[in-house]
Formats: structure tokens, sequence, C-alpha cells
């Protein structure tokens, strides 16, 4: 019974440093941040409803998308390769195939209208200093500008996959800025088998001359996220990229505004690349577990054994 009353204090004083000391001392140290489950609530509702087909004309018209965007899905390559955009603005313009399955509705509408608000930079990019942000707002094409965005997120909803790979997901919402080297990935994509040195060398140019341009832009590199997932907490993650500004005020870091579906796509992929065996450790948890639970049982009766003559 003496060895029960032991047990029993060890495990309280357990659980209270694990569920109330580390915890407040989490809090204490790191601000807490409500989340808004990325319904982004600052954003106005789409009230009109959409026509693709009006969208698609918009898009290859008007709203000039095509100027700066690929739509690799409909046989519509990117106007410029990878570092010559990144030369004239900042950062590769992603494709446009995906982003109806990835990110919210009501963020590509803002974004459409308004892409310095939307993405939440205007403090980096303000119109009355002389500071644009490079992509150019649509101003509509003569006719209801809220129906005419409303036709346009119709037709990225209607050509976007109904299957978005994780490693997809994180190539559009992340992969232009941020490098994955554990993946072999930077930020112009998978890095190529080379058969030659030089050829290797030559393509890691390519990629530093584009860092140094996205460097000019964002103010620094933005970092290597190989090993985020273990280095940040999930909530931490989650908040920040639905809104960086909440984290880290003043950050260049843009809103990525991802739908929540297009969220856990991304956090998949890091898992997968930061946190691989992930999914082993929590299968064999349970049995861990079970182990020490069959372990000390025996002990006790082992010990009863033992002393059973002693009074």
């Amino acid at each position: 019974m003496k060895e029960l009353k032991v047990l029993a204090v060890v495990v309280f004083f357990s659980l209270l440093v694990y569920w109330g000391v580390e915890p407040f001392a989490h809090g204490q140290m790191h601000k807490h941040v409500d989340g808004d489950n990325f319904a982004y609530s600052d954003l106005p509702e789409i009230t009109k409803k959409g026509d693709a087909v009006n969208g698609g004309n918009l898009v290859m018209g008007a709203g000039a998308c095509l100027g700066c965007h690929s739509i690799k899905s409909q046989g519509m390559p990117a106007p410029m390769d990878a570092g010559t955009a990144a030369a004239s603005y900042g950062v590769n313009p992603p494709d446009l195939s995906n982003i109806g399955a990835l990110y919210d509705e009501k963020f590509l509408a803002a974004l459409i209208k308004n892409p310095a608000h939307a993405l939440n930079v205007e403090h980096k990019f303000d119109p009355a200093a002389g500071k644009m942000h490079p992509m150019v707002a649509f101003y509509g094409a003569g006719g209801d500008i809220d129906q005419e965005v409303a036709d346009m997120v119709a037709y990225f909803k209607s050509i976007a996959p109904k299957e978005l790979s994780a490693k997809e997901a994180f190539d559009n919402a992340c992969g232009r800025c941020h490098a994955m080297r554990y993946d072999k990935y930077t930020q112009l994509g998978d890095t190529p088998e080379f058969k030659y040195e030089k050829d290797a060398l030559a393509y890691q140019i390519k990629v530093l001359e584009y860092q140094d341009h996205l460097k000019a832009y964002m103010g620094k590199l933005p970092p290597d996220l190989s090993m985020i997932i273990r280095a940040r907490s999930a909530h931490f993650l989650e908040t920040f990229v639905e809104n960086p500004q909440t984290q880290l005020p003043g950050t260049s870091m843009p809103r990525v505004g991802l739908s929540k579906e297009g969220y856990e796509k991304v956090e998949a992929y890091l898992t997968e690349i930061g946190d691989p065996s992930k999914p082993q450790r929590e299968a064999l948890g349970p049995w861990v577990l079970g182990f020490f639970v069959i372990f000390s049982i025996l002990a006790f009766l082992w010990k009863k054994y033992q002393w059973r003559d002693l009074h």
C-alpha cells in the first residue's frame, strides 16, 4: 500500500508539471495568439455568384494575369523564367493552376482587388510613399467589379484539381520563398540530378542569384523549413501562416491566404520531411506504455512475493 501512495504522489506532481507549470511558463514566455481558423474575418464575403466562363475571359484578357503568371494545367507557360521573374518582381509569381483548390475564396477575391491589403503587407507597400506592390490590382473591365472578381475566382476554382498532393501545396504556397534542403528542394524547385559538376555549379549559381533577389525583396532570406515542424508548436505555425503579423509584427512575410484544407496539406508536407518517423513513433507509443504498465504490475507482484514473510 505504501508503494501505491508513493506512486500516486509521483504521478500527481508529474501531471502538475506537465499540465500546469510547463504550459504556464510557455504562456509567459510566448504571447498567446487566437487563431481565426482560416476564416479571414477581416475580408469581405463574395456576394456574387461567379461565372467561370466569363472569369476565364477576364483572366486571359482584362485581368492580364498571364502577363506575370502561368496556368500550366491549361497549357499556358510562364512569360519568363523564375530567375528573370525574381529580378523583375522580387519573387517568382505562382502558377495559377491550383490556387482554386488551395486558397480561401475571400482571400483570392481580395487579392485580385487589392494585393497589399489581402496579403497584409500594407506597412511595406504604401502607394502614398511611392511603394507599390509588384502585383497590379484589378480595377475592373467596365462592368460590376465585384461580379467580375467573383467570375475570376469561379474560373480558378473550375480549373483546380480535385486532389492536390501535400508537396504541390507547399510548392505553390511556400516554395517560391522557402527552401527545404532535407528534400533537396530550393526556391527553384526540386534539385535536378546532374551528370557533370559544372552543370550542378551552374544550377547552384541560378539558385543563389534567385535568393539574392528574394533577399532584397524580403529584407532577408526566408528560412529553410526542413525542421520548422519540430522547432515550433502546431499552434504557432497555424496562426503564423494564417496571419504572420500576429506573431511577428512588421514582418515582410505576407499572409498566405490558405484555406483550412490547404494549410493541412502544407503541414502534412512539413511533417513528412521534418519528422518522417512521427507515424511510426505514434504507433509505437501505446505499445511502450502497455509494456511499462505490465512491467510495473509484474514488479509489484515480484516485490510482494519476495517480501511475503515480512510484516
